[in-house]
């Protein structure tokens, strides 16, 4: 299912994002402009796009799976854009870490990072003294194997 979603690109030389594949959940993101990072640093790649997140849903961007092969990172793990953050100045960026020895050089429209809309429920909280379900044991609980 897909749905109409507002978008603004900040530089119209690069493609819109695009879901590569039919199975894709994620659509690629650009980097709007050349960047260098200097080593174990982080840098601010911009991604060319504000976009209109629905107000029940967030954007979660996250690395691709071959950004590593660049020598960077993305710092958070992953980020997190609220449906509020949309207004026309609201351009999505990577903050990434050189992990590297060298300084890495981004080239404008190297496709760096994935997006994801994501539909989510906000929590009414209501405290109890004991929950109902079993506790699980914590981390590792259900074995190594």
């Amino acid at each position: 299912m897909s749905k109409k979603i507002q978008i603004k690109r900040f530089d119209k030389s690069l493609p819109l994002p695009e879901y590569k594949t039919k199975g894709a959940a994620a659509f690629d993101l650009a980097a709007r402009e050349e960047i260098t990072i200097a080593p174990n640093t982080i840098g601010y790649i911009p991604l060319n796009v504000a976009i209109e997140t629905p107000k029940d849903h967030l954007l979660l961007v996250a690395a691709r799976s071959s950004t590593h092969k660049l020598g960077l990172m993305p710092i958070h793990g992953v980020g997190i854009g609220d449906s509020d953050y949309r207004g026309d100045e609201d351009e999505y960026k990577m903050p990434a870490y050189n992990f590297t020895k060298k300084s890495v050089t981004i080239e404008k429209g190297t496709r760096v990072a994935q997006g994801i809309l994501v539909k989510f429920t906000r929590a009414n909280w209501k405290e109890v003294k004991k929950l109902t379900s079993q506790t699980r044991g914590g981390f590792g609980s259900t074995g190594h194997k």
